[in-house]
């Protein structure tokens, strides 16, 4: 049982595919077993979720991460050594508790996350079992449908769209392999339309495109056409994932919408008839902060309104 304590845990400043700094995590056992893992950065984050420790300074912007790694190095490497990897929350909870804030802003969530994924995976590796069999138990055989961002606005992109991501859900597919064909292959079609049409096919700083177009609706349109002109069919071989970010359209003071970029000013009922609108003409399956984080009054809403048929995602809401 020695043999699965922790040794080490070492913190270190990578780079994520925006260029921007962020904290990878390596976790070596007694046994030798080692795993790293690394936390991602988002381009809007929620008011509530908790401190990603960022520098300051001149350095990178001030989106340096050396502070959160070495919180790594000096104080959660001690208070993980040599204990059990394979007992997650008993390391989940000793961070936490090194930290004693509400947000994690002490240790950096970035710092805590990155831990945390390395010892999971370092436990998973002692075992000899697979990462997802290891979280999953003896239930875990089937993959997940993966959602594929391919169209950027808001806060991802520098153009006019204000919703932030149009992603597609490949669920007609058998197989894993079978879902990134169908994806790649609308992926590139898109492209292919885009062009067609004389817009910019630039992308995003996650990688979908983010042409300027007639309105966020017509965002879906080209969604639409390039499934169909890829060969498959809108609604039963792919839905459509939205990721809103409308906790940035939200005025506190008046109590409705304003989009950035259009300039468009929505009551809470007008956004919420808006994606009503959007659920009812396309096959809009997720729908991911559709109204901001303080508002519950629109979440509920929007509940009432396509809580039935559309799976409602509160990202900034309940973090």
């Amino acid at each position: 049982m020695d043999q699965e304590r922790i040794e080490s845990v070492m913190g270190r400043q990578i780079f994520d595919s925006r260029g921007n700094p962020t904290v990878e995590a390596c976790v070596t056992l007694r046994d030798g077993t080692q795993a790293c893992a690394s936390v991602p950065s988002g381009a809007s984050t929620g008011m509530y979720e908790a401190c990603e420790l960022r520098d300051g300074g001149e350095a990178y912007g001030g989106k340096g991460v050396q502070q959160a790694v070495d919180n790594i190095n000096a104080h959660i490497c001690g208070a993980l050594n040599d204990m059990l990897v394979t007992n997650q929350q008993a390391i989940d909870t000793a961070m936490c508790a090194i930290d004693g804030t509400e947000n994690k802003s002490r240790l950096g969530a970035n710092a805590i996350l990155a831990v945390s994924l390395a010892c999971a995976k370092a436990a998973a590796r002692f075992c000899g079992m697979p990462f997802y069999r290891y979280l999953g138990g003896v239930n875990a055989v089937t993959l997940p449908v993966p959602m594929l961002n391919i169209l950027n606005g808001g806060a991802h992109a520098s153009n006019n769209m204000d919703i932030q991501e149009f992603m597609i859900f490949p669920v007609g597919a058998e197989s894993f392999s079978q879902a990134m064909r169908m994806a790649i292959e609308t992926y590139a079609q898109l492209g292919k339309t885009l062009k067609e049409r004389g817009l910019s096919t630039t992308v995003g700083d996650e990688g979908g495109y983010a042409p300027n177009l007639d309105s966020d609706e017509d965002a879906l349109k080209a969604l639409v056409a390039a499934m169909e002109k890829a060969g498959y069919k809108p609604g039963e071989d792919f839905k459509i994932a939205i990721d809103a970010a409308s906790s940035e359209w939200w005025d506190e003071e008046q109590k409705c919408y304003i989009q950035p970029k259009s300039g468009k000013k929505l009551t809470q009922q007008q956004l919420v008839n808006m994606w009503k609108k959007f659920a009812d003409n396309y096959p809009i399956i997720s729908l991911e902060d559709g109204m901001a984080e303080t508002d519950w009054e629109g979440w509920a809403m929007l509940t009432k309104a396509i809580g039935d048929r559309v799976q409602l995602v509160g990202d900034d809401l309940f973090v």
